[in-house]
């Protein structure tokens, strides 16, 4: 049986021509997936009863199951999805008065292994399907649009981020049709500017993004030089930053902002010198458009690491605006319910002994020195 939600609209009608059916009926299907929510094929009531009935011995829309879901005291959701084997995932969605925004996972673990991240910490199982992407979606837009009683074509969901457990760029494949069918006007009709990938910094695939469907790019950046970044996220050792901003400059010229987010979790002691921001400063400033999220770090007991005080952060950014680069501090969500950032975990069955590795690194803090021309 075809999971019909591994298809983007391109993918669908030419599944939908292998059957012997009209290239229109694919969009008919699609519409009816997507935008209304429907799994059942008689309900689907202007399509032929033909295509129908072929659809039932052939194709399905395969939901995730609901393992549990959480729902914090400032109204974040958080749903946990098996995705079998013993495997689960965690999507978070976090309202805010002029949006609602998603928080999808793209993989079962993240073999990225960053000091910071619960989801690092857990290892890594395998890629989700773009089924699999986009049923968390699928299932949090109908939910919320029935639980929120919204009228028909009002979209509960606003801003799709790629920040959940995973790294959307190590699964490629199945990350490109997700996007398109969470733009495509006849399916979830997001704009580009609304669909964010977060990325460690995979710098071929940036590129080929860029080529292939630029949305939204926010990357990990989370230290102002190569020494300390290779510490708290070590795919900077394979793409260190000299190339990961070269990338990043490149692909401003499809992206639909014309600037990229970076993304900067502050640890305690390890990462939030007023010297560091002044490095991150010298680094980034007449190189590449930006602007910093800073974000507070949440903590989880195997990371021993700790939270910035609230004055440093402020400290931090200050010494970037006043270079003149746009920053903002992550105002934290869902904490109460492990859904901030950093902190999803889900369930992975690990099949890379991170573990292991892990106990093999130095203790924090990491002194650094870091020189600032």
């Amino acid at each position: 049986m075809i999971n019909l939600l591994d298809f983007d609209r391109d993918g669908l009608t030419r599944w939908c021509v292998e059957q012997g059916e009209k290239p229109f009926r694919a969009t008919q299907l699609f519409r009816w997936i997507h935008q209304r929510g429907v799994a059942d094929f008689e309900r689907m009531t202007d399509l032929a009863k033909s295509l129908r009935h072929k659809l039932e011995g052939r194709a399905w829309v395969a939901p995730l199951s609901v393992i549990s879901e959480q729902v914090s005291r400032d109204g974040t959701v958080k749903w946990l999805f098996d995705v079998g084997a013993g495997n689960a995932v965690e999507t978070v969605f976090i309202p805010e008065d002029d949006r609602g925004t998603l928080c999808v996972s793209s993989q079962a673990g993240c073999a990225v292994a960053c000091r910071f991240c619960s989801t690092g910490h857990q290892g890594f199982s395998r890629n989700l399907s773009t089924g699999e992407i986009l049923a968390q979606l699928w299932h949090a837009e109908h939910q919320l649009r029935s639980r929120l009683g919204l009228p028909e074509g009002e979209r509960a969901i606003t801003n799709v981020v790629m920040m959940g457990m995973g790294e959307p760029l190590q699964n490629y494949a199945a990350l490109v049709p997700a996007l398109r069918a969470m733009l495509d006007d006849h399916g979830y009709g997001l704009s580009r500017r609304r669909v964010t990938v977060s990325t460690s910094g995979v710098v071929p695939m940036i590129e080929r993004l860029m080529a292939d469907c630029p949305v939204a790019l926010a990357v990990s950046l989370h230290a102002p030089d190569d020494v300390l970044r290779d510490e708290l996220v070590p795919i900077n050792r394979k793409y260190p930053l000299h190339d990961l901003l070269a990338a990043c400059k490149a692909y401003l010229v499809a992206a639909p902002r014309d600037f990229i987010t970076f993304e900067y979790c502050m640890l305690d002691g390890v990462n939030d010198r007023p010297e560091q921001a002044q490095a991150l400063l010298n680094l980034v400033r007449g190189k590449v458009a930006c602007k910093f999220n800073l974000i507070p770090f949440n903590p989880f007991p195997a990371s021993g690491l700790k939270r910035s005080p609230r004055e440093r952060v402020v400290a931090f950014a200050d010494v970037l605006q006043n270079g003149g680069i746009v920053t903002t501090i992550r105002k934290t969500r869902g904490d109460d319910i492990d859904a901030a950032c950093g902190q999803l975990a889900g369930e992975v069955q690990d099949r890379t002994r991170v573990q292991v590795r892990l106990a093999d690194r130095r203790p924090f803090p990491l002194q650094v020195q870091t020189e600032t021309p």
